[in-house]
């Protein structure tokens, strides 16, 4: 009889544990749900985000470009009915008109040089301008030919530089980078508001000519601005597939494709650093 109370109360006693077993079960199962639905919910604003912002700052983008009051004025002496190309570049550097000129160095490029990340040798800087650029990087190690269009780009970068202490090792030519034809190749290319400057449909032009110009395993470097959704130009909106579309077929790589953390503030975030190298088997078959 006592056994028998005690199977019973111990059966009481499961039927319990069972129930509160299960009960906390279902609890913690239904607060595991509904976690998992406000975390993906989260998840989902998260993901949209990120597109949002970036719709709103290619908006931004955009507008900082057009809304610049020399846009439509480089446009119409560039596009001008009685001038060629090459007469209207020559118009703007005559007129001021050059909002591309940093009036300093790229301050990427000083940091590469600086750091030891500039391949050594023979450099070309296409579209120089005034020649910041060109004379930063000119050392003992590597000689820097500054090449425009401009004879008025020219005559200044000359002026500014003429009397510095490292003006052996750098030099400034005027001449069409598209037909113009050096004895000797180069070990490293820049372009920064180059390719942006001519027709796209001049980019396959531009793609063959660096290729041409680099010695075999030679380094190109290009800023690509500016990236944005823009209408127009010059300068022409400009991507990262815009840069493949044409590089990659005729034997370059990318070796890496970062933002430019270093961009002045007007260009921050619709520039990025790419560093692209020649294939020695490319430039083999070419030979």
């Amino acid at each position: 009889m006592q056994s028998l109370v005690i199977c019973r109360a111990r059966g009481v006693l499961l039927r319990s544990l069972n129930f509160n077993f299960n009960h906390k079960f279902i609890c913690r199962h239904s607060n595991s749900e509904s976690i998992s639905k406000k975390t993906a919910q989260q998840s989902l604003k998260m993901e949209n985000r990120p597109q949002k912002q970036r719709q709103q700052k290619s908006i931004t983008n955009d507008s900082s470009i057009t809304s610049n009051p020399n846009f439509n004025k480089i446009q119409q002496v560039i596009h001008s009915s009685d001038s060629s190309a090459s007469d209207g570049w020559e118009k703007c550097w005559q007129l001021g008109l050059t909002p591309w000129d940093l009036g300093q160095p790229t301050p990427v490029m000083v940091h590469l040089h600086r750091a030891g990340a500039l391949p050594k040798g023979r450099a070309l800087v296409p579209g120089c301008g005034s020649g910041h650029d060109v004379v930063a990087i000119a050392c003992p190690e590597r000689y820097v030919v500054g090449l425009d269009i401009s004879d008025e780009a020219i005559k200044k970068a000359i002026e500014l530089s003429s009397s510095l202490p490292n003006a052996d090792y750098f030099t400034f030519l005027k001449e069409d980078f598209f037909t113009w034809r050096p004895t000797e190749l180069f070990d490293l290319i820049f372009d920064y508001t180059f390719f942006c400057a001519i027709e796209p449909d001049m980019r396959s032009a531009w793609a063959c000519q660096m290729r041409d110009r680099l010695k075999p395993d030679g380094e190109l470097i290009t800023l690509m601005f500016p990236i944005s959704d823009h209408v127009g130009g010059p300068p022409y909106k400009v991507s990262v597939a815009d840069y493949e579309e044409f590089l990659n077929p005729i034997g370059f790589k990318a070796v890496s494709i970062v933002d430019n953390e270093l961009a002045i503030a007007p260009r921050k975030g619709i520039e990025k650093l790419g560093r692209w190298k020649k294939l020695i088997s490319q430039s083999l078959l070419r030979m």
